[in-house]
């Protein structure tokens, strides 16, 4: 078993510089670096369950305003980082709109790069 401090980093990284900007800008190509490209999203927002594929979810970033465009505070924030072997897990928190997001994304690494391959999502009131 391998835990490996380089590999926590490399998804911090990716985090910051492709998840969190991509989220901000409403760049799909920031946030197509990061996502595997079979992806599923399960949660809950607004208290209603949250089922959606990596298409789905891209499409609705692509006919959002952004969060940059909207005016509204961001914060995207890396509560923890774990990794085994070729496995990672990332707790974050990200505000957004008018809502708070507490996720847990699950990462897989392919050819020596992290990818987003599964995202937790709940809507919290911080």
């Amino acid at each position: 078993m391998k835990n490996n401090q380089e590999d926590e980093t490399a998804i911090a990284k990716a985090l910051e510089s492709n998840y969190f900007k991509g989220i901000y800008l409403g760049d799909l190509n920031l946030l197509n670096e990061i996502y595997f490209k079979g992806t599923l999203l399960f949660g809950d927002v607004n208290g209603q369950p949250y089922e959606k594929n990596l298409e789905q979810y891209l499409d609705g970033v692509k006919n959002r305003k952004s969060p940059k465009d909207s005016g509204k505070p961001f914060k995207g924030e890396i509560i923890s980082i774990q990794t085994i072997n070729s496995i990672g897990i990332a707790e974050v928190k990200v505000r957004m709109y008018d809502f708070y997001y507490h996720e847990y994304l699950s990462f897989h690494k392919f050819e020596g790069k992290w990818l987003i391959v599964n995202k937790m999502i709940s809507d919290t009131n911080q």
